[in-house]
């Protein structure tokens, strides 16, 4: 009896097709495994990024609270320098009206005592505007 061709054909390429069987799963199996480590790189890869943009953000918040100091310091210089010239002002009046007769107390002593004064309305005067500002 002979065999026949499909017989023949089936035994001969029979081992060739398992092979082709066996690259299959491997190379299934092989895609499986790249594609959770690619995953496991992109989330590495995430990680480290976020750790930086942590960084910018505590670093840019740094500045910031060191701006508004510098800010805070200079509105309180400010208010120094502002009071001081609106002193100096006043006391230009004090000695005019000290001179016409219209203040009977010192020019000197007037100017020492409208000090707090200036330095407390300037105060009051900066805070408000800063307080219209942050609204």
């Amino acid at each position: 009896m002979r065999p026949t061709i499909a017989a023949f054909l089936s035994r001969r390429l029979q081992p060739a097709m398992r092979t082709c069987h066996m690259l299959q799963e491997r190379m299934g199996e092989l895609s499986v495994k790249l594609a959770r480590a690619s995953n496991l790189l992109r989330t590495r890869v995430d990680v480290e990024i976020e750790r930086q943009n942590r960084d910018l953000l505590q670093s840019m918040n740094e500045r910031t609270r060191m701006q508004l100091r510098l800010q805070q310091t200079v509105e309180g210089l400010s208010v120094a320098a502002i009071a001081y010239y609106v002193v100096s002002l006043l006391s230009y009046v004090f000695k005019a009206a000290h001179e016409t007769g219209l203040m009977k107390m010192e020019p000197g002593v007037a100017a020492a005592l409208s000090v707090p004064v200036a330095l407390v309305a300037i105060f009051l005067i900066v805070r408000r505007i800063r307080r219209h500002h942050v609204d």
